[in-house]
């Protein structure tokens, strides 16, 4: 069986090889193989507010209608639980290595910048049920404002910023760094990216090992680390060195050449006004990489925020946590929730190409349910008449298009008490704008 309205993205033949690689093959045909078990596993998370039996019914709506038997009855509960426990993790991992690889092409509006292709990386917080085997496997924020009420998972990213499209992705115990995700997610790396991440993420060890795979890098730096200051360029930034935090490293002369661009924003509406950024990157000519083009780029980076909130806002929503009761069942789960994002963001990409659109423009939201809605259209449909559907579905998709992008600012803070974060007061509802571009609002440190 195929999901054929997202087969453009995911491919059936790419399910059926994950499987053959994971040596999950059956030898008797059931009424739920492996493959349809896939499908409902990334059906899940298109369908968050149904149950899972109702999910596989959605899955197979369209072909119902052409059985040849149409009252024949679906599997039930529990040969979900038995299939889905069978199927375990590796196939879905080993599908989102053969489906996401990096989709952009000098086509895609905001896609590149310096001819090289932008990514971000970063992480989230997922909540799961609270069992006894989730609890001990995964466990929880504990410290000075509480213990977090359900078991918690770390979640890493990477992502291609201009398709907004994840590219790849792990998932640890809340205990775990988050520095292991992004080693993880160095496998995804390549030579023709410019990888931008957060001042949480910084480590000599994870720069030295990115720049060794040849990608580039832009990110922010923690006040206070110690930098070896080289000279100042053109620009007003400076070349200086940074060094391993082992002293014997160090000493032996381990250490990288970088550029330190360092600036201010003179605006008070922004956040961060009068503080002292720094930004570190790889580029170092100030002719090709001009400072200030690099700060406004740097900003691009929260894109990845926007993909994490249509993941947990439009597509999961944020008030249901994820429904797996074991362990293996919320990885599993996870990995379903990535593919079914890729999937829908995959579709939308090739959408605004079409139309000669940046990927902005077009809403994640609208996108979401017009697949929900076309997935039994498909089933029905000839295989003749299906380039015909697709065309329809991709003009529909560009259709209803997003205003453009407003410059906007916003506090960062919430209301729930327990946070690390302010608490949301009556005075952040309605927060002073900007009155210039962010551009404008650079002021170099020389």
């Amino acid at each position: 069986m195929k999901l054929e309205v997202l087969e453009s993205a995911i491919p059936h033949a790419a399910i059926e090889a994950a499987l053959a690689e994971c040596g999950l093959q059956t030898v008797r045909e059931r009424k739920l193989n492996l493959g349809l078990t896939v499908l409902t596993v990334i059906g899940m998370n298109l369908y968050p507010r149904i149950s899972l039996g109702h999910v596989l019914q959605k899955v197979c709506q369209g072909l119902r209608y052409i059985w040849p038997q149409p009252d024949e009855q679906l599997a039930g509960p529990s040969a979900l639980s038995y299939r889905r426990a069978q199927l375990g993790v590796r196939p879905l991992a080993a599908l989102l290595r053969r489906v996401g690889a990096p989709l952009a092409t000098p086509q895609t509006r905001g896609a590149f910048r310096f001819g090289l292709r932008l990514m971000a990386l970063d992480g989230s917080i997922e909540e799961v049920p609270d069992t006894t085997a989730n609890r001990a496997v995964f466990g929880g924020h504990h410290g000075g404002r509480g213990t977090s009420n359900f078991p918690q998972v770390r979640v890493s990213y990477l992502i291609e910023c201009g398709a907004h499209r994840i590219v790849d992705a792990c998932f640890w115990p809340y205990r775990v760094s988050e520095h292991a995700g992004a080693w993880r997610l160095l496998r995804s790396l390549t030579a023709e990216m410019l990888v931008m991440w957060d001042r949480g993420y910084y480590g000599y060890d994870l720069l030295a090992a990115v720049l060794a795979r040849g990608t580039q890098v832009l990110l922010r730096l923690k006040a206070g680390l110690p930098l070896e200051r080289v000279r100042t360029l053109s620009d007003g930034s400076y070349e200086a060195y940074v060094y391993p935090s082992d002293a014997r490293r160090r000493n032996a002369g381990e250490r990288q050449l970088v550029r330190i661009i360092e600036y201010r924003l003179t605006d008070p509406a922004l956040p961060g006004y009068g503080q002292v950024h720094r930004l570190l990157t790889s580029l170092l000519d100030p002719e090709r990489y001009p400072a200030l083009d690099l700060i406004t780029l740097y900003h691009e980076r929260w894109e990845i925020e926007l993909v994490i909130d249509e993941i947990d806002t439009h597509q999961r929503l944020a008030q249901a946590r994820l429904r797996s009761l074991t362990p293996r069942g919320v990885i599993q789960e996870l990995y379903g929730l990535v593919l079914a994002h890729l999937a829908v963001r995959s579709i939308m990409h090739r959408a605004a190409v079409e139309a000669h659109l940046d990927p902005d423009r077009l809403s994640f939201v609208h996108a979401l349910e017009v697949i929900r809605e076309a997935v039994p259209e498909f089933q029905k449909t000839t295989p003749a008449d299906l380039p015909r559907l697709g065309a329809r579905l991709l003009r529909d998709l560009a259709h209803r298009l997003l205003p453009p992008r407003r410059l906007r600012s916003n506090p960062r803070v919430v209301k729930q008490k327990m946070s690390k974060f302010n608490q949301k007061r009556p005075e952040h509802l309605h927060p002073p704008q900007p009155a210039r571009s962010f551009r404008q609002s650079i002021v170099m440190l020389i």
